[in-house]
């Protein structure tokens, strides 16, 4: 499917997002760095962790929101609070005023609008979308999102350094403009029948009490369940991209010689080297997440997320015993393949399982594997401090292989539950 058949509403969104992800990624991934030399990394990786809570609890309520109120209606609050967010988060950082307590809580508020904009964003595209055209179309989502990655933190290196306040200010500014572009040009998707007429006799406690019924529903779910018990314990490995690796590139890289010619040489620090892995890491992605999305279809989704889960593990191992920058580029070479595996399919699954007037819910509790795995992940921050590198990789990579022997019991269950259905069906 190409981009010129695509919805409007995917190509308004596919052009905006991209300029605000690569703003975003700007200065995103030197956050880390900059909480932990203001606060420690102890308290770092603790603040990090509250952080993540109110956007768990953000993105249920998103969910619930956008199947119940619109997408659209969701995704332009989410942008627009963002922006808001960065404009403040700007100012704290501004010639005026030095506010880290400040930035934190910008951080944290950001994080919780943009767990209001992503569930309804994602059920937007199974909305307008084919499902034999969604892998190829959340694949080119998920690229666009990964050139940003190489971009940002190349631009980044210069802007994020000396220009600091002006680039959160023009992050907020795009941010709010993209919420206008959404309001005049893009129509909502949400099935009518999921659209909620206020009840005035309606306690003020019922949309609580509707929520929590609804994704009790989903709960009961097990194979739903177990792929998002499996997300939470995966996504410790695999969000470490911009936790544990800035902390640890940043600590065992010291001004080490990356290319040399006779007399020349490039020399990398660790902020540096950092920004090169990890641009590496979108550059593969940018380039390959099309192909390797295909090339995943002609196996069986079992295997590809198991072997997905395997490749995260090995490259924790390459991470933790590398001090050497040739040595962190193969990592980062391993950790991509693992997430290039199960870039599109993911999503797929998703919509696979979900039933249609729960699209919005099933894409916010399956986006829990991100909220709730970013909860934990800052814990290996401070989990350095007590244990040291090598252990903290170790633990990574024993939960990577963990993930997989969850994911080889979730197709086990699912394949059980199709068999038992089978002859009633008619399959």
């Amino acid at each position: 499917m190409r981009i010129r058949d695509w919805d409007f509403n995917l190509k308004v969104r596919l052009f905006g997002e991209a300029l605000i992800n690569i703003t975003f990624w700007m200065f995103f991934p030197f956050l880390t760095i900059y909480f932990a030399e203001e606060f420690g990394k102890g308290t770092a990786g603790f603040l990090l962790v509250f952080s993540q809570i109110f956007s768990v609890l953000a993105n249920l309520m998103g969910g619930y929101c956008a199947d119940r109120y619109g997408r659209k209606t969701m995704m332009v609050i989410g942008s627009i609070g963002q922006g808001i967010s960065f404009l403040i988060f700007a100012f704290a950082n501004s010639p005026w005023l030095d506010a880290p307590w400040l930035s934190f809580m910008c951080y944290a508020l950001a994080g919780v609008f943009g767990s209001f904009y992503w569930p309804a964003s994602q059920a937007m595209v199974a909305d307008v979308v084919d499902e034999k055209d969604r892998n190829h179309v959340f694949a080119i989502f998920y690229t666009m999102i990964n050139i940003a990655v190489v971009v940002g933190p190349l631009l980044g290196a210069i802007f994020y350094t000396y220009y600091r306040f002006e680039l959160l200010l023009v992050a907020g500014v795009i941010c709010i403009v993209l919420g206008f572009v959404l309001i005049k040009y893009i129509r909502e998707t949400v099935p009518v029948s999921n659209i909620h007429v206020k009840d005035h006799n309606e306690k003020w406690y019922a949309f609580l009490q509707n929520q929590i019924k609804e994704y009790g529903i989903i709960a009961k779910d097990k194979t739903f369940l177990m792929f998002i018990i499996a997300g939470v314990i995966g996504a410790q490995t695999f969000m470490q991209l911009d936790m544990l690796f800035p902390v640890y590139i940043k600590d065992v890289i010291d001004n080490q010689t990356l290319l040399s010619f006779g007399d020349w040489s490039f020399v990398v620090k660790g902020e540096q080297a950092f920004g090169l892995v990890l641009a590496e890491n979108g550059l593969l992605v940018a380039l390959f997440t099309v192909l390797v999305t295909r090339w995943m279809e002609h196996f069986k989704e079992k295997n590809v997320f198991i072997i997905s889960s395997l490749l995260y593990a090995v490259s924790m191992i390459v991470f933790g015993q590398s001090s050497w920058i040739w040595g962190l580029i193969l990592a980062m070479a391993i950790y991509t393949l693992g997430e290039l595996m199960v870039a599109g399919i993911q999503q797929s699954f998703i919509t696979k399982i979900a039933p249609e007037h729960m699209r919005g819910q099933y894409f916010a509790a399956a986006s829990l594997r991100y909220t709730l795995g970013r909860t934990l992940a800052p814990l290996s921050i401070p989990l350095t401090v007590w244990l040291g590198y090598d252990w903290t990789f170790g633990i990574l990579c024993l939960l990577s292989i963990l993930t997989g022997v969850l994911y080889w019991l979730m197709f086990r269950k699912l394949e059980d539950s199709t068999k038992s259905v089978s002859p009633i069906s008619g399959t």
